[in-house]
């Protein structure tokens, strides 16, 4: 029996997000107090009494949801992973977990991670939409056509679970393939609050940065794989680990196909850490004989 820990990405944060943790757990209010020195400002104060709209800014919200996985995972009793997987910036809290990189590191690159994007999103109005219930194959054809005829960028971001797919570009891109989709037989084709268009060709300056920096971090050998957004395989070497986690950020992230490769290499049990649920739906709606519980 493997043990499978996921850990969840931008979106799953809320107002309070912990606050039990620190309150209750030494370990758990050490990591919060670390980070705070690391980042030079108290962002606990903003995920435990922040309003939802603070916590929406992309420099808060991934270093806030990093931080409360990684409290969350280290607060388990012997937490032995077999493999690990995160979605979009969770991969950064699977690879704290696998020890590839320490939290102090991973929480440094996360930090400019997150400015990076947000740079990015400022310079192109650009936004994300979730297509329901529409083949894969044809969301990716209905997105490179747009691009081969208008010039305007639209791919497949995130294959979220069988009939959920996350799409990325420019705002006039998403407004054409949306229209397509729903043309097409899409159930919903809904454009989302987000500021960018994460894990699209429209974040390469971000990439350009982040690359820098993390060719500039300690990565370890880790303890078990990861089973990266990118190549949805199992990786070790913590040299490729480094170009995977580069490319992402432009890359789309196949959360669906990375469950079904750690289910097939042995996965038999998922644990999610970090706020809310998401993770544990996507993996129930890829295996719904999954066993899955959460830890927050």
């Amino acid at each position: 029996m493997k043990k499978a820990f996921v850990f969840p990405g931008q979106g799953s944060q809320f107002s309070g997000m912990g606050k039990n943790l620190y309150e209750s757990n030494e370990s758990a209010k050490a990591i919060f107090e670390k980070a705070n020195e690391i980042l030079g400002f108290s962002i606990s104060d903003v995920m435990f009494s922040g309003t939802d709209e603070e916590l929406k800014q992309t420099n808060i919200t991934q270093p806030a949801v990093f931080i409360h996985s990684v409290a969350a995972f280290m607060t388990l009793p012997d937490a032995q992973p077999d493999m690990v997987a995160g979605h979009s910036l969770g991969e950064f809290s699977a690879l704290v977990a696998n020890k590839t990189l320490q939290f102090e590191d991973a929480l440094k690159l996360v930090a400019i991670r997150a400015k990076a994007m947000q740079q990015a999103c400022e310079l192109q109005p650009s936004t994300m939409a979730a297509i329901l219930n529409l083949d894969d194959q044809k969301v990716e054809e209905i997105c490179h056509n747009i691009f081969t005829e208008t010039g305007e960028v639209v791919v497949a971001a995130n294959y979220n679970c069988p009939g959920q797919l996350v799409i990325s570009g420019s705002v006039k891109g998403i407004e054409m393939a949306c229209e397509q989709m729903k043309a097409a037989g899409a159930k919903r084709a809904l454009v989302l609050p987000v500021g960018g268009a994460f894990h699209s060709p429209l974040m390469a300056s971000a990439k350009e940065e982040l690359a820098k920096a993390i060719h500039n971090t300690q990565f370890n050998t880790p303890i078990c794989p990861v089973y990266q957004n990118v190549t949805a395989s199992a990786v070790s070497d913590p040299n490729m680990i480094k170009e995977n986690l580069i490319a992402q950020l432009t890359g789309p992230v196949r959360w669906t196909q990375c469950v079904q490769a750690m289910i097939t290499d042995g996965a038999s049990h998922f644990t999610e850490c970090g706020p809310g649920k998401v993770l544990q739906g996507l993996v129930l709606k890829i295996n719904k004989e999954m066993g899955i519980e959460g830890v927050s």
